[in-house]
Parts: structure tokens; sequence; C-alpha cells
């Protein structure tokens, strides 16, 4: 799940015609996205190298994958989005995964987010309240070969996956109306959380949540984003 709009001053003239026949292509333009990720202020090299690994026009639907390198959003199905590039990138600077890191995802969508933050050496667990979106996110991870670094739960994520928990950071990718307390929950000492807190019709900001060493949390908005909304949250 995904931002379904933000704004870029930056122009993305990025169109790849048969981008899935042309990998070299395809390489290339996702390099010239980079750059342009880069150019907004995204600085990590960590965040900038997973940028150029992930195939993005892996991760659309076939007659999205001309405009896959593109700094917006795309539809996936079931109503879902996603996340333009610049978000994508900003949001894993944010949480600064690495090696050795358990990096919890709510909102799996098509899974590209967690293809990119497994490319930095963080292990992912990824859930997805969408069966089919799951089930498809998982045989796409398999495929690419990310299925032994990204692990797929179809299951409300308001709820986090406990018998996995604690984990090193967490990355809610759909706007809730509130931060989930079994996320905080799971989150470990001195882990980050960021997630979008806000209506679907009204204002969104990312949110950085932090957890130090003695267990205290505290919060800080980060910008204004517009997400779809974390759908679930009942028992």
């Amino acid at each position: 799940m995904a931002p379904t709009s933000w704004s870029s001053s930056v122009p993305w003239l990025l169109a790849v015609a048969f981008i899935g026949a042309h990998p070299a292509a395809a390489q290339d333009t996702r390099a010239a996205m980079v750059k342009l990720i880069e150019a907004q202020g995204v600085e990590d090299a960590a965040t900038l190298a997973a940028m150029r690994a992930v195939p993005r026009h892996e991760f659309v639907p076939p007659e999205q994958r001309s405009r896959a390198y593109r700094d917006h959003p795309l539809p996936i199905g079931y109503g879902q989005t996603i996340s333009q590039p610049y978000i994508v990138a900003y949001m894993t600077e944010i949480l600064q995964p690495g090696p050795g890191m358990t990096v919890l995802e709510v909102g799996t969508g098509s899974a590209y987010q967690a293809a990119v933050l497994a490319e930095t050496g963080a292990e992912v667990f990824t859930m997805e309240i969408i069966e089919p979106l799951a089930a498809e996110a998982e045989r796409r991870l398999q495929r690419l070969g990310y299925a032994d670094r990204v692990h797929v739960r179809h299951a409300d994520g308001h709820f986090g996956w406990p018998d996995q928990a604690p984990f090193d950071a967490v990355i809610v990718t759909a706007a809730a109306g509130f931060i989930p307390p079994a996320l905080v929950d799971q989150l470990r000492s001195g882990g980050r959380m960021i997630i979008p807190v806000g209506s679907v019709y009204g204002v969104q900001n990312l949110i950085l949540v932090e957890k130090d060493a003695g267990g205290e949390v505290t919060t800080r908005t980060l910008l204004p984003v517009r997400f779809v909304p974390m759908v679930g949250g009942e028992r």
C-alpha cells in the first residue's frame, strides 16, 4: 500500500517502451531515477544502492511498465498503489536498515518497498491484509530471488507479527488513524518506526516513532504525505 500522490518539483521524463524486454535500458533508466532521488536530498549510500538494485518495473502491472521509473505512485490493483520512488527512498533512509536488522513492514502491496529494504541487508517481515496481493507478492519475491530475505504474511497489520518481535524497525505504508499500540510494543528498544498518520480525506503526516534504550517512546512529524488508508484494526 502506498501514497496516492506526492508533489515534486523535479520533472521525470523517463518513460521506457518495452522495458521488460530491454534490461539494459531498464538499468540505465533506474540509474537516472536514483540520480533524481539523490538530487531531492536522499543521501544514504545503502538506500541509494538498494534503489539502483531493485527492478521497479517488475513490481508494477504489465500495462504500467513504461511508467515504472517516473516519480509518482502507480495502481497495482485492489484500490492500492506502489509508492513513488522518492517516498520509498526517503522512508528507507529514515529507518537506516542494514545487515543483521529485522524490519516489520505493514502494507506489502506489490512488495517493492520490502525488496528495497532487503537489498540493504535487512531481514523483512511484511504483512498484507488483501489476500490476492499477499499471494502475488510472495510469488514475485520468489521469482526475483528475495524469498530468503522477505517473509510474507496475509494478516491485519494493526496487530503486528508478535511471534517474530521485537523488530529493529517498523515501516507502515498506509495511512493509519492512530499509531497502533501493538506496533510500538513490538519495536525493539533503540528502534525506529515510520508511519503515515491522518485521515484519507484530510491531513496526513509522516511520523517518526523512536523508542530509546529505556523503552521511552517519542514521536516527531517529518512531512505531509498522501497515502491510501490502512484498513482492518478490528478483532
